[in-house]
C-alpha cells in the first residue's frame, strides 16, 4: 500500500477572523455526553469515504472524554431539526482534531462557520495560532481551510 500524506495547516490568530453567520435553522451548542451517539454517527458518516477512522462508540467516547486535552467547551455541535449536522472537535493545545459536516448540510457555509467559530474561541483564549491536519487528497477541505487563512506548515506521512 502506498504511503498517504497529510498537511499540517496553521492559522495565525493575531489576524482578524472574518464575520460569519450560522446557516438558517442551525443552532450550536457545546458537547454533552448525551450527544455522543449522534456525534459519533456523524463522524462515522463523514469518514466513510476515507480521511480518518472512528472506533466503536464506547471506545471513541472514552478516548475523547478522557483525553488530557479534552474540554467540552472546545467541541461545538451544530444541530438542525433532524439532529446533529456538524461538529468541530478541538483540543486545549489550539488544535482542531475533527471537523465534519453532514452531507445534507454541506454547501451552506456550516463548515466555514464552525471553523471560524473555533478560531474566535482560541483568540479569546489568547492562543497565538491554531493547527489542524488534512489529508493531501482532501482538496475540498484544503480549499475551505486556506480560504479561512490557514497555510501549510509541513507535509507528513500519515501513520498507519
Amino acid at each position: 500500500m502506498a504511503e498517504a500524506y497529510c498537511f499540517l495547516l496553521r492559522r495565525d490568530l493575531r489576524a482578524a477572523v472574518a464575520d460569519f453567520i450560522w446557516p438558517e435553522g442551525v443552532e450550536v451548542c457545546t458537547y454533552q455526553p448525551q450527544l455522543a451517539p449522534a456525534v459519533h454517527q456523524l463522524m462515522q458518516l463523514g469518514y466513510r469515504e476515507g480521511g480518518g477512522r472512528v472506533p466503536a462508540l464506547e471506545v471513541w467516547q472514552q478516548r475523547f472524554e478522557r483525553d488530557p486535552e479534552y474540554d467540552p467547551q472546545l467541541c461545538f455541535i451544530a444541530m438542525d431539526a433532524e439532529g446533529v449536522v456538524g461538529v468541530v472537535q478541538c483540543w486545549t493545545s489550539a488544535y482542531i482534531k475533527n471537523l465534519v459536516v453532514h452531507p445534507r448540510a454541506q454547501g451552506r457555509g456550516l463548515g466555514r462557520a464552525l471553523l471560524l467559530n473555533a478560531f474566535r474561541v482560541f483568540q479569546q483564549r489568547r492562543e497565538g495560532f491554531v493547527d489542524l491536519k488534512v489529508l493531501e487528497d482532501n482538496l475540498r477541505a484544503q480549499q475551505l481551510y486556506e480560504s479561512a487563512g490557514m497555510y501549510v506548515v509541513r507535509r507528513e506521512i500519515v501513520p498507519d
